[in-house]
């Protein structure tokens, strides 16, 4: 069987599938079907709380994985993630890097400003936030900029990812929060960057510490995807709001981002506008922004930084934000590839080709 060809063919697949089969089988728990209700008390299944009965929620290791271990699989995520921050870049790559980073996040930040200014930040148009408008448009899909970049762009803009992974995890947007006055104390950052912290540290110590963490940057994702989605009821992502928000996060994403992108590469006199369009995406593990945001929120209101009902406003944002992410990084799967081509052959007209360096081009 090629399961994973399947899933694949699904844009953003690995983790896009996951959590929809996580919020399928979470609905199913939900709803109480008898049959399975019987099923599970003949398998001596424990009685919840509230009386029912879930398979999700059977104790063990299937409940630790699959119900509750998102937090500590997105934690493991940013370990890995920060493992392959290369410190040594090249120069031209730190630069490109460097422009895509400031651009991405600025673009990002002003829009979410800008929505918070206008609308409820927590629940204004479309019902969408602050926090899924950062965290969609901040994190851009490092996988998809590497493969776009390594068919139709130079040296340099691949070795540019090495920057671009520092907009992993859920650290800009918490910055982005405390601009607009959301007290997160200094504990909560520490709590957030350790993991890629370390990670970071262990990667530059050792090129093959590097090398076996790399696959940790892919290999949690369908798993706390899946987590996550087992939080979330599957009419969630049938929701007008919900459709229409996520829609909206992906547009601004590619089109918002790219044009920033673009315009700041023209700023410092780049050649070829490849490598911004192949940023304006959304990244799957942005949909563990919201989790993680409601994670520091906790730890600030355990400190008193923050009021009881501020924390719980973050950990109610968590299901219908991560599904508004979950929606744009599907729509910028299919929109940024399509900008990459029509800007190639933009380019190609004007006799540009994104490929060469710009030394080669002097030759």
């Amino acid at each position: 069987m090629r399961i994973k060809d399947t899933i694949e063919k699904v844009p953003g697949g690995l983790m896009v599938v996951p959590l929809m089969l996580g919020a399928t089988l979470n609905t199913i728990d939900q709803l109480q079907i008898p049959f399975i209700v019987e099923f599970l008390r003949i398998l001596g299944a424990p009685e919840l709380e509230n009386g029912n009965y879930e398979f999700l929620r059977i104790g063990g290791f299937t409940q630790d994985l699959f119900k509750d271990g998102a937090m500590v699989l997105i934690a493991l995520f940013l370990f890995c993630a920060g493992s392959q921050m290369n410190l040594k870049i090249g120069r031209k790559a730190l630069k490109i890097g460097s422009i895509l980073l400031v651009s991405k996040y600025l673009s990002g930040l002003a829009v979410g400003l800008l929505f918070g200014y206008f609308f409820d930040p927590m629940d204004g148009l479309l019902g969408l936030s602050m926090v899924a408008i950062i965290a969609g448009m901040t994190n851009g899909n490092g996988g998809m900029y590497a493969a776009l970049t390594s068919q139709y762009g130079r040296r340099s803009d691949i070795g540019g990812v090495a920057v671009l992974s520092l907009n992993d995890g859920p650290f800009f947007t918490m910055i982005s929060l405390g601009i607009i006055g959301q007290s997160f104390p200094f504990i909560s950052f520490i709590a957030v960057l350790l993991p890629i912290a370390i990670g970071m540290i262990l990667g530059n110590l050792d090129e093959k510490m590097r090398d076996f963490l790399k696959a940790g940057e892919i290999l949690p994702v369908p798993f706390f995807a899946f987590a996550l989605g087992a939080g979330m009821n599957l009419t969630l992502f049938f929701n007008m709001d919900v459709l229409g928000a996520g829609v909206t996060i992906g547009l601004m994403t590619t089109i918002v981002t790219g044009f920033a992108g673009m315009l700041a590469f023209k700023l410092f006199r780049e050649r070829s506008y490849i490598a911004p369009w192949a940023e304006a995406s959304t990244a799957g593990n942005a949909t563990a922004t919201p989790a993680a945001i409601a994670s520091a929120a906790a730890v600030s209101g355990g400190s008193g930084a923050m009021l009881q009902a501020d924390v719980e406003m973050y950990e109610a944002l968590v299901p219908i934000a991560t599904a508004q992410i979950s929606l744009a990084v599907i729509v910028t799967a299919i929109l940024c590839p399509i900008a990459v081509i029509l800007v190639d052959r933009y380019q190609r007209k004007r006799g540009i080709d994104g490929r060469l360096e710009d030394d080669e081009v002097e030759k």
